[in-house]
């Protein structure tokens, strides 16, 4: 019975958690993110839409484009010194490094903001297939991670 009790609070404890961390609005740590989508903007062929998430006033905002080729989703999420591409499919949604023909941030330089374990651990954050408005969430909320700690200032 008390097996039973112990394991009944753990998933009570895991639904609590699970909810707050995955709450309508994207907030990071420390604060909430502003996820803007970008309007009247020429995307060419190759692009479907555009945001902008601002995590705080005094840095510049980073750039997510959206790519779709039949049911995947591409999400490539960009700045000044960084980038990478978040891939939604049905069969999940992660992270990766942006192939070589689309980057436009030396690898020296990217390869030095970017912390290779979180690439590593955010290669699958959802093993199911999500809507656009949770991977910008997801996206808003796992950015900050990918980020090694001397360059956390480029998004706060």
């Amino acid at each position: 019975m008390k097996t039973v009790t112990l394991g009944s609070a753990l998933l009570g404890l895991l639904l609590i958690v699970s909810s707050f961390s995955f709450a309508g609005t994207a907030i990071t740590e420390t604060q909430e993110v502003k996820i803007t989508p970008v309007e009247n903007l020429y995307l060419g062929k190759t692009a479907e839409k555009v945001w902008t998430l601002n995590f705080s006033e005094k840095e510049k905002p980073v750039t997510v484009t959206m790519h779709q080729t039949g049911s995947i989703k591409e999400y490539v999420v960009r700045s000044e010194y960084f980038e990478v591409v978040y891939t939604a499919t049905k069969q999940g949604f992660g992270v990766s490094p942006l192939p070589r023909s689309m980057r436009e941030v030396p690898s020296a330089i990217n390869s030095s903001v970017l912390n290779k374990e979180q690439l590593e651990q955010q290669k699958i954050l959802s093993p199911n297939q999500v809507s656009e408005e949770f991977a910008l969430e997801l996206i808003a909320s796992y950015l900050p991670d990918l980020l090694n700690e001397g360059y956390k200032h480029l998004l706060y």
